[in-house]
C-alpha cells in the first residue's frame, strides 16, 4: 500500500490551500481515509476523515474551514483548507484504514497505512 500526499506549501493567514493524497495497493472505496497533522513539539492530531459510505468527520478546530472529499474512481482523497490560521501550520499526513470503522475514525491507531506527510506553513 502506498499513500502519496502532495500540495503543501507556504500560505498567508486567511488564505487557502489544497492537499491531495493518491492511494494504491488497497481497495480504496472500501477504506476509511483520514487526514492528521503534527505541529512542531506537539502530538499528531486528527483533522478530518472520509468514510466508505461517503460521510465526513472533522475536528472542532477545522470544522467549517476544511473540507475533505474523496474520488473513488481516482483513488484520491483531498483536503481543501480555507481561512487558514497560523495554528494550522503542521505536517499533514493522509492515512488509510481498510478495516476502519467510522466510530474510531478520530483515533490514529485505527489507520494501518500512512503517507509521508506534506508541510503546510501559514504565515502572518
Amino acid at each position: 500500500v502506498q499513500l502519496q500526499a502532495s500540495g503543501g506549501g507556504l500560505v498567508t493567514a486567511g488564505g487557502s490551500l489544497g492537499l491531495s493524497c493518491a492511494a494504491s495497493g488497497l481497495t480504496f472505496r472500501a477504506s476509511l481515509m483520514g487526514w492528521f497533522r503534527q505541529a512542531p513539539g506537539k502530538e499528531r492530531e486528527f483533522v478530518a476523515a472520509s468514510t466508505r459510505s461517503g460521510g465526513t468527520l472533522y475536528s472542532d478546530s477545522v470544522k467549517g474551514r476544511f473540507t475533505i472529499s474523496r474520488n473513488n474512481a481516482k483513488n484520491t482523497v483531498s483536503l481543501q483548507m480555507n481561512s487558514l490560521k497560523q495554528e494550522d501550520t503542521a505536517v499533514y499526513y493522509c492515512a488509510a484504514a481498510p478495516r476502519g470503522i467510522q466510530s474510531a475514525a478520530r483515533w490514529s491507531g485505527t489507520y494501518e497505512y500512512w503517507g509521508q506527510g506534506t508541510l503546510v506553513t501559514v504565515s502572518s
